[in-house]
């Protein structure tokens, strides 16, 4: 433990404890950083069909789970209202379907969820998603 002092006077000090020990910030004791529980899965669909990519966390706070694919965010229906991919409640990714065609293939690729809190971040696995040949 560290103790912070002032001067105070000519020849006065005064110890001030650092703020992990002040009464107000006695919960904050109890939080831990985000540590993944269930990592994605590589998957192979239907172009059209849905399908979800799982990730859990855990950590105190509670982390938010951002999605990337290929190393770039994934927006999802709370970035866009029109999306077909949605973040749900318990992290994972859920595509109503999947698109490809010949020049797009917005879908498929390698992702990972990142969950973040104030204490930091924690990385899933890779997980790809392949579009099956029909």
């Amino acid at each position: 433990v560290r103790w912070f002092c002032e001067a105070k006077g000519e020849n006065i000090l005064s110890f001030t404890p650092p703020i992990s020990l002040s009464l107000g910030s006695r919960l904050r004791q109890e939080d831990f950083p985000p540590r993944i529980v269930e990592h994605p899965s590589d998957v192979i669909v239907s172009k059209g069909e849905p399908t979800t990519l799982n990730c859990k966390a855990e950590g105190r706070p509670t982390p938010t789970i951002e999605w990337y694919k290929d190393g770039e965010r994934v927006e999802t229906d709370k970035d866009d209202p029109r999306s077909h991919r949605m973040l749900l409640p318990s992290g994972s990714l859920f595509f109503l379907r999947i698109v490809h065609g010949r020049r797009s293939k917005p879908d498929e690729g390698s992702y990972v969820c990142v969950a973040r809190n104030y204490l930091g971040e924690a990385v899933s696995r890779n997980a790809s998603l392949e579009v099956a040949c029909k």
